[in-house]
């Protein structure tokens, strides 16, 4: 046998990104470690260390399997005889007992272990690995959990198994953030290993409930019992009856139908009785989901075809699930209270494009999904005193409500000085907002193009602009030639060198033409070159001269298929003939 040998680790372990994933695995009750793709080890708690007696830096980096799985006397084992390995490769879960890991003292640990796909933050899923010690004799104790029984008919879950279904949660419930996702995965996770019956109540504004699903495990499907969903009576405020304890966050409770038998208290033990009537549960276990802040609702579960009542014991196990799962909500709440005060946002600081007798304009704003749905990415367009249109597109660093923040100061200060010195070229305009980008707005660095549209002597539309740092404007021509301007070029705004000189350009643009200005979310995609993105976005922009303005911008978001990484403000307009 050999003690653990150091090697060289791949550069991502230790990131952020694997850190935020290590404090997931803390919630594990046990061993647990994430590997990716390749099998390399990129997050393990502190729980694994302290069973393999190395600490996070001896793993990270390493190929689990190299480093770990071993035969009964130390032996490294072939991958073809490793049936972790095996359930990796096939990328499913799958479970073991009397397996043997590698210490870092060279002895080995007889554990039984779990695997489930995983959620590591990158295009492909990781695998999570729950593990804890076996037992010399690779024993679990009597009930599998390495203790005596509990009285009572609990649920048949060994250790392995509980640590499965609770690591299993965790990944499943963190890895969305829409509220009616997480109560669907949640259903799936407890129906039918646990329950006939599961019933979820979430409490939506202040104390109005909604029975939000109730749900039958049947003939290997999930039944939704829709005539008992939907809105519930308010939670009250002393009732010792079980749902509304839990509904105030006091306790979890086993009930029964004869729970409800007696003279009701409330509206909610009504439609409690309801409940047992209609679904035939026999035994019950309500728990309550609490939040961070608040109570949440309340999980129940119920047996009503499989025989035996819910016990004390079996309590803990649906508390933990229910943690987990009030965690998912929580999460996925505060992101669409987030999402509904950002689009409020947005709404506001995109303005209405100008009506200009002539011009056809269209405008899109596409928010990054990912982020809060608003961004630093902005459009403006707005009549001088002299005539002139003024245009611009421009993208503060970030998406979220600070970069939107930071947007709607760097706009605001942009039309002050357009409006007040509207006879000046973009660029000196563009210069004095770069003196006062960092005294007078919250923006660090932003890219921009600002662009004056006039007519000629002889009723030609002319653009001058300058380009801060932002990609180059395309125009396309009715006969499908399409062009950037890269010319005006300049450093984007924020370096601090507000000293140097700005360029402008100026050219004429043909009659039925179409100019299109973007930000960088439209052109940049993930293992892509920009200058891929570029191609890509002028090929389907000349494709599509020649269609009607107003439904160009969607035709052309469709077929340029952006990744939805960031955010897209889009702005194109079209000369007459």
């Amino acid at each position: 046998m050999t003690e653990w040998e150091p090697r060289e680790r791949d550069g991502r372990a230790g990131s952020v990104s694997h850190d935020r994933i290590a404090e997931g695995l803390e919630a594990i009750g046990t061993g647990a470690y994430a590997v990716d793709q390749a099998g390399c080890i990129v997050a393990v708690n502190t729980s694994a260390q302290r069973l393999l007696g190395g600490t996070a830096q001896d793993l990270l980096g390493h190929d689990a399997h190299d480093l770990l799985h071993r035969g009964p006397r130390g032996e490294r084992l072939q991958a073809s005889q490793c049936r972790m390995r095996q359930a990796f490769h096939d990328g499913r879960p799958g479970q073991g007992e009397q397996e043997h890991f590698a210490l870092a003292d060279g002895s080995v640990l007889p554990v039984a272990w779990v695997i489930t796909p995983y959620d590591i933050g990158e295009p492909q899923a990781g695998t999570l690995v729950v593990f804890y010690p076996s037992g010399r004799d690779g024993a679990c104790g009597s009930d599998g959990s390495g203790g005596q029984a509990p009285d009572g008919p609990a649920l048949p879950l060994s250790e392995v198994e509980r640590l499965a279904l609770l690591a299993e949660t965790t990944s499943r419930l963190t890895s969305t953030l829409d509220v009616g996702e997480a109560v669907r995965r949640l259903v799936e996770l407890v129906l039918p290993r646990l329950a006939d019956w599961v019933v979820v109540d979430l409490i939506i504004d202040r104390d109005e409930v909604w029975r939000t699903a109730v749900v039958q495990a049947a003939d290997g499907a999930l039944l939704h019992e829709e005539e008992l969903e939907g809105p519930m009576p308010p939670v009250p405020e002393e009732s010792p009856m079980p749902l509304s304890r839990a509904l105030r966050g006091v306790a979890s409770t086993l009930a029964g139908p004869q729970t409800y038998r007696q003279a009701p208290d409330s509206g909610i033990a009504v439609e409690q009785r309801r409940l047992f009537e209609a679904t035939g549960i026999h035994s019950a276990a309500i728990v309550p989901l609490r939040g961070a802040r608040d109570v949440l609702g309340a999980l129940t579960l119920g047996r009503a075809g499989t025989p035996g009542d819910f016990t004390v014991q079996d309590l803990p196990l649906f508390e933990d699930i229910a943690r987990r799962a009030a965690l998912a909500l929580d999460n996925a709440r505060l992101y669409q209270r987030q999402r509904a005060v950002a689009e409020t946002m947005q709404n506001h600081l995109l303005p209405q494009m100008p009506r200009v007798p002539g011009l056809q304009t269209a405008v899109r704003y596409l928010p990054a999904p990912d982020a809060s749905q608003v961004g630093g990415d902005w459009y403006d367009a707005f009549t001088l005193p002299d005539g002139a249109i003024a245009l611009a597109v421009g993208d503060v660093v970030g998406h979220d409500l600070q970069a939107a923040a930071g947007m709607a100061q760097l706009r605001n200060v942009l039309r002050a000085y357009a409006w007040s010195e509207q006879e000046r070229e973009p660029s000196r305009i563009v210069e004095r907002l770069d003196e006062a980008i960092h005294p007078l707005t919250d923006v660090e660095t932003a890219t921009l193009v600002f662009a004056r549209l006039t007519r000629t002597a002889v009723g030609a539309w002319q653009l001058t602009w300058t380009n801060a740092g932002h990609p180059p404007p395309l125009l396309i021509t009715r006969d499908g030639m399409a062009d950037y301007l890269t010319a005006g070029h300049g450093l984007l705004l924020g370096t601090g060198l507000q000293h140097t000189s700005r360029p402008d350009a100026t050219i004429v643009l043909p009659p039925e033409s179409t100019l299109l200005l973007y930000t960088d979310g439209l052109i940049e995609a993930p293992g892509q070159t920009l200058d891929e993105g570029l191609n890509r976005l002028r090929q389907h922009a000349a494709a599509l001269a020649r269609r009607p303005l107003s439904s160009l911008p969607d035709q052309l978001l469709d077929r340029v298929h952006p990744p939805g990484h960031d955010d897209i403000a889009l702005l194109a307009l079209r000369t007459p003939r």
